[in-house]
C-alpha cells in the first residue's frame, strides 16, 4: 500500500491533466484537424508555467513520495500489480537517474496512469478537483 498521500497524488492528476488540454500556443482557426490530418501539435510555450508548477511540485517532495509516485504511474501502467508495490518501489529507487520531474512529465497519459494505479489501492481523487479549485 502507497505512503503517499492521496492528495498529492491528485494534484499531479489535476495539473497533468491540465497539461493534456492545453491549447496548441496558435490562434484557433475554421479548420478541422481531421482535415489537416493533425498536423497541429502542441507547443512547449503553451504550457510551460503549468509544467513548470507541477515539476517544482514533484522536486520538492522527498525521495521516497517520489519513488512512489514513479511506482504509482507503473501499477496504473500495468507494469506491476498492486501485489508487487514493493518491488515496483525499489526498482524505482533503483533506475532513479535525473529529476523524477522530467521523467514522468515525459510519460504519455501520465493522469490516466496515476489515476489507474490509485484505482489499484482503491483510492480516489472523487471530489479533489472540486475541493481545490
Amino acid at each position: 500500500m502507497p505512503d503517499i498521500n492521496t492528495e498529492k497524488v491528485c494534484y499531479v492528476i489535476l495539473k497533468a491533466r491540465e497539461l493534456e488540454s492545453e491549447d496548441e500556443g496558435v490562434a484557433a482557426d475554421a479548420s478541422n484537424a481531421t482535415d489537416d490530418k493533425f498536423v497541429s501539435v502542441l507547443t512547449e510555450e503553451a504550457y510551460s508555467t503549468v509544467r513548470q508548477e507541477v515539476g517544482a511540485f514533484i522536486d520538492a517532495m522527498d525521495e521516497d513520495e517520489q519513488c512512489e509516485l514513479v511506482a504509482l504511474t507503473w501499477v496504473g501502467r500495468g507494469d506491476f500489480t498492486a501485489e508487487e508495490w514493493d518491488a515496483a518501489v525499489a526498482q524505482a529507487r533503483e533506475r532513479r537517474v535525473g529529476p523524477t520531474s522530467t521523467y514522468l512529465l515525459g510519460i504519455p497519459l501520465l493522469a490516466s496512469h496515476l489515476e489507474s494505479g490509485l484505482d489499484e489501492f482503491d483510492e480516489s481523487c472523487e471530489g479533489y478537483a472540486s475541493d481545490h479549485q
